[in-house]
């Protein structure tokens, strides 16, 4: 199959969005692993006066993270998904936080402009058309030193994490997906990240870009080897 891409895959999350909450909550530590990921940014807490940018926020599990672990941050949460944004705006804990609809290509015309304190995107890279590009206009939505964190499926470049990549989405998701009428959009999540960078190739990207202190480190549990957090800097000599 061709990946989806851009309106198309768009659309598969809004169908989805009825159903997605069950089926991550199927996977253990999903989400403990993403508070652990914000974590890794190593900002201070509670977060009084930081602003914080969620991209990709789907219906809202990284949001809660960042709610979790930062609770005074100003946070900022964007999907190109309505379906998926209804969801996450509806959760008890989304008061105070700011939601927008735009795709992450696109955030100066919906209004967010930054400056940042941590951008932080949880399974969103490798489902982008130009993640270079993306990449950058992260980079330029930062304050000079400001943290980025990404939570990301890529691979070790072990043949037996990749293995177990396939049999999990395989065996147990891809066939749940198909009877709540999503098969489509799991296939694609399965292929995307058979596709995508491997975790050592994701961080050179993030060197590429222009970030600095760049750390690759792996999540525990089944994920190991196939979840990796990424966490880096801009330059205080911000160009």
């Amino acid at each position: 199959m061709t990946l989806l891409r851009d309106e198309d895959l768009t659309a598969a999350f809004d169908h989805a969005a009825r159903g997605y909450d069950a089926l991550v909550a199927a996977n253990p530590g999903y989400h403990a692993h993403l508070r652990r990921s914000v974590r890794r940014l190593g900002l201070p807490g509670p977060g009084a006066g930081l602003r914080l940018l969620d991209l990709g926020c789907g219906t809202g599990a990284s949001t809660a993270a960042l709610r979790a672990v930062l609770p005074a941050a100003h946070i900022t949460a964007v999907d190109a998904s309505a379906g998926m944004l209804r969801r996450a705006a509806a959760k008890p804990w989304a008061g105070g936080v700011t939601f927008v609809r735009a795709p992450v290509e696109r955030l100066a015309e919906a209004g967010v402009t930054g400056p940042f304190d941590a951008v932080f995107a949880a399974y969103l890279l490798r489902n982008v058309s130009d993640p270079d590009a993306v990449l950058t206009a992260v980079r330029d939505l930062l304050v000079p030193g400001g943290r980025l964190g990404v939570h990301e499926y890529t691979l070790s470049g072990r043949r037996v994490d990749r293995a177990a990549w396939s049999l999990v989405c395989r065996g147990l998701v891809q066939p749940a997906a198909c009877v709540l009428g999503d098969g489509g959009l799991y296939r694609h999540l399965w292929r995307s990240v058979v596709e995508f960078d491997t975790a050592d190739r994701f961080a050179a990207r993030l060197r590429a870009a222009g970030f600095e202190h760049v750390r690759a480190l792996p999540l525990p549990g089944w994920q190991t080897g196939i979840t990796h957090t990424f966490v880096a800097r801009r330059a205080e000599s911000a160009r």
